[in-house]
């Protein structure tokens, strides 16, 4: 069985460009899957991608499957044969479907009986036999929202497909993909290399792409050579490119052959809010912004380009003709901005819903004001300037730089209530209410910005929950999951003393009669608690480890993360399995007690040394762990009850829990009651 490396390619129109890495992964992942699933053997699948091309590189896949050996169970021998001996119908029905005589099958004998028995040898598929319908098969499992069609063809797919190759070493596979006949024809870059280029063998495939074609295939590849081309000329600039991981990749999914150039911009832009240039050169125009050391903005851009030009100053200055009415524009939305203070906005969010049910962003505003200032109350926080930021927050949308550029919503915020003449804080809080915006994501620096954040995110998550239209798999259009994940985020990061359960009543007062869920405040809190788990689980944590803390319920965030820690310390001590165990038992024990536990340990009851040693020793830890527990010191506290395992041990192999005597139960059930509840004022322990 020889091998040989496997080329696949698909010659396309232009991909769109924040789809390509997901739809290059994803073919080599189906692949792979395809090919396992048919016991092919192979070292590994390599993706490579352009705006005009998808391809996979299989290193050392075999040339066929292996042959095997397939058994063919057929009726049980008493079923085969009649009383006289003779073969019945059924048995002759499968010999002739194996194209064997009944006399010529084997029998197969276990310990349930006998059965007729038929051994075939199959011989294992070529690569030539099985690769078209592998890679049709990884094909149609693409992640294709919208597939197209073209020409007259009902076939779909994401973008109209002009080539097909199959190549595996120098032998071309046979076959069609998606309407189109696998050929050695591949094509260059549009303008830079050969239309059409003829590939001879798959190991050609990336340096005949590079000489002739003009065509870097291999993502990664590219992407770096990008990297490097636009850090070099912001150096050369004395400055810094301001490299947006997202912007790199769309650039790259844009460009075969990329070319590197530095654009300017006159100096008087620069008197507009850096942020507002950076989000039209990133977003409109696809361009690197440059900023000095200081990281201030600098009159400069990089753009990549997808030819090399014989006059390069005439692509530049194509691309600072298309980059001045962007930047006049915003220019003229931040002078006619700065005419009108938020605060005059405020009555125009009036005629703006938030929710239908849930009134305008007026009211929302209003309610987040009030919030901010009950919540900035209790974390020692301005709460004027809270309020002020929270009755602001929601202006700078009806500007109309915010308007045409949604994307510095809150940060033009800050810079017209700077000009406004409104508080610093205020004007920070106004920027840094949303966040953070992903996972990840910086936090509010002040704490009046995480009044008003924390206020934005419980005002949506018990307004959406309140009306009854919390997110259902997938769906989430109010975005409630990344809002609970940022309120508990900025809860725990900048350790605030706050209740998750008071914050829901605090929102909830706001809305009056408007929520018809009355079961509200439950479902809110729930859906904390789902996010706690999904990001302690995210964060490597396990689920035993979670639920351990999760079944008692801390309703404050804080308290949850200390707690979380403080089982994940206590899980690398060498008591803490044995311990656990003791805990499962006694939890086992305790709930088959139908009657009340006496919460006293009665000394005069006590008779067996190991009895009367847990006792005391309890008694002891009892008031060596209140002030722990007061001070949320969870990690010390387990320690301390970690030096319970030889006295617990001690007093299961020396003591009878369900003694005859009832009142020495009771009292053997006390102790073991008290024991458990020290430990659950930290968590389950018995769960893990």
């Amino acid at each position: 069985m020889s091998q040989e490396n496997l080329l696949i390619e698909l010659g396309t129109e232009e991909l769109p460009p924040k789809s390509l890495r997901k739809l290059a992964e994803s073919f080599a992942s189906n692949v792979e899957a395809e090919l396992n699933k048919a016991q092919l053997s192979f070292e590994s699948v390599r993706w490579l991608a352009s705006p005009r091309r998808l391809a996979l590189v299989i290193a050392n896949l075999s040339d066929s499957q292996g042959d095997k050996i397939v058994e063919k169970r057929g009726p049980a021998v008493n079923m085969a044969f009649d009383a006289e001996g003779q073969t019945t119908k059924a048995a002759q029905g499968w010999a002739r479907s194996n194209g064997i005589t009944v006399e010529q099958a084997e029998r197969l004998v276990t310990d349930k009986g006998e059965w007729l028995l038929f051994k075939a040898e199959v011989k294992g598929l070529s690569v030539a036999q099985l690769i078209p319908e592998i890679a049709a098969s990884a094909l149609a499992k693409l992640p294709i929202p919208k597939p197209m069609r073209w020409g007259s063809s009902s076939i779909q797919f994401i973008r109209p497909i002009h080539t097909v190759t199959m190549l595996f070493g120098a032998q071309l596979i046979p076959g069609k993909l998606l309407g189109v006949e696998s050929d050695r024809v591949i094509r260059g870059h549009r303008f830079l290399g050969q239309a059409e280029l003829i590939i001879d063998h798959a190991d050609q495939y990336e340096a005949l792409l590079d000489d002739s074609g003009k065509v870097i295939v291999d993502y990664e590849r590219r992407k770096a050579i990008i990297r490097d081309q636009v850090e070099a000329l912001a150096a050369h600039e004395n400055g810094v490119a301001a490299i947006d991981e997202g912007l790199l990749e769309e650039v790259t999914s844009l460009v075969e052959w990329p070319v590197t150039l530095v654009g300017s911009f006159e100096d008087k832009f620069l008197a507009v809010p850096s942020e507002a240039l950076i989000y039209t050169m990133k977003d409109n125009q696809k361009y690197f912004p440059v900023l000095d050391k200081e990281g201030k903005l600098l009159p400069r851009f990089i753009f990549v380009s997808n030819i090399v030009s014989r006059d390069p100053a005439q692509v530049v200055s194509g691309n600072e003709k298309v980059i001045r009415p962007r930047l006049a524009d915003a220019e003229f939305f931040f002078e006619t901005d700065k005419k009108k203070t938020l605060a005059s906005r405020l009555e125009s969010l009036s005629s703006v819903l938030f929710q239908q049910k849930l009134g305008t962003l007026k009211e929302k505003s209003e309610r987040i004001a009030n919030i901010a200032e009950d919540v900035a109350l209790q974390i020692n926080a301005d709460t004027k300037h809270a309020q002020r930021a929270g009755l602001l927050s929601k202006t700078d949308l009806m500007s109309d730089m915010v308007m045409e550029f949604p994307d510095v919503q809150g940060i033009m915020g800050m810079h017209y209530a700077l000009h406004d003449g409104e508080d610093k804080e205020v004007a920070i809080a106004l920027n840094e209410q949303y966040l953070p915006r992903f996972a990840g994501d910086k936090l509010p620096t002040s704490l009046v910005a995480c009044a008003v954040s924390l206020a934005d995110k419980l005002d949506t998550l018990v307004g959406i929950f309140g009306i009854g239209q919390a997110p259902k798999g997938a769906a989430d259009p109010f975005a409630l999951r990344r809002a609970a994940i940022g309120l508990l985020r900025i809860i725990t990061a900048k350790n605030l003393d706050l209740d998750i359960v008071d914050l829901v009543e605090i929102a909830k007062l706001q809305y009056g009669n408007k929520l018809t869920n009355l079961n509200v405040t439950q479902d809110v809190v729930d859906f904390l608690f789902a996010r706690f788990r999904a990001t302690y689980q995210a964060n490597g944590y396990s689920v035993e480890l979670i639920q351990s803390v999760l079944d008692r319920r801390p309703t404050k965030p804080v308290d949850f993360e200390k707690r979380i820690q403080a089982v994940a310390k206590f899980q690398t001590l060498p008591e803490a399995a044995p311990i656990a165990a003791a805990n499962k038992r006694i939890s086992n024990i305790l709930a088959k007690v139908k009657d009340d536990i006496n919460p006293e340990v009665d000394p005069s009851l006590l008779q067996e040394p190991a009895e009367i040693k847990l006792s005391k020793i309890l008694a002891s830890l009892e008031s060596t762990l209140s002030p722990l527990f007061e001070n949320l010191d969870y990690e010390s506290a387990l320690f301390e009850l970690a030096a319970l395992r030889v006295p617990v041990d001690e007093f299961f192999d020396n003591v009878m829990v369900m003694a005859e005597d009832p009142a020495i139960k009771q009292n053997r059930l006390a102790i073991l009651n008290r024991l458990r509840n020290l430990f659950l004022k930290i968590a389950d322990v018995s769960v893990l």
